[in-house]
């Protein structure tokens, strides 16, 4: 990445108190330090995603919130498929920054609440519940890097409010 500052636009915020997709708009949500979102099925200090913690209930939760791009909705939308926010399971959509070509660890100022890239995520098959063949539409060809289109997941380090219309800014 160069000197210049990126940033970005939230188009939308999006939580869930179950598991499953789409998690619902909101005009705010709040980002709660080493917890995730307030409210949605996969915040808390330990892993949320049902497989991990079956594996391991007490592993760390290094998947607290889900960032996208409009981009991979514009993406999908090239390839017929047409979504709308939270469809993928995002937390947050953003508009004017390719999320997937960030490094893991870059950290997003996201209104006053700061949130560390851990992991990209690996799409899973419950994507395919609103149009046939999602889930494959977001796995790149092999050898690329990232090896996936569904955006990455994060801690939040610094908690706060985030709503539609923030600026989010690469620190």
């Amino acid at each position: 990445m160069s000197n210049k500052i990126l940033q970005a636009t939230v188009k939308a915020v999006c939580k869930k108190a179950e598991p499953d997709v789409p998690k619902y708009p909101q005009e705010t949500i709040v980002l709660l330090a080493g917890q995730g979102v307030e409210g949605d099925y996969h915040a808390g200090p330990y892993i949320r995603h049902r497989y991990l913690a079956r594996k391991d209930p007490a592993r760390l939760n290094n998947r607290q919130v889900l960032i996208i791009a409009t981009g991979i909705l514009a993406d999908l939308a090239e390839q017929g498929i047409h979504l709308e926010a939270g469809m993928l399971g995002e937390n947050l959509l953003l508009d004017g920054l390719r999320v997937m070509a960030l490094p893991l660890g870059a950290r997003l100022q996201i209104g006053p609440a700061l949130v560390e890239l851990t992991e990209v995520r690996d799409p899973c098959t419950q994507l395919n519940a609103f149009h046939p063949g999602v889930k494959q539409a977001l796995i790149l060809p092999p050898g690329s890097q990232p090896p996936y289109n569904a955006g990455m997941l994060g801690v939040v380090l610094r908690g706060g409010p985030v709503s539609v219309g923030d600026v989010v800014r690469v620190i």
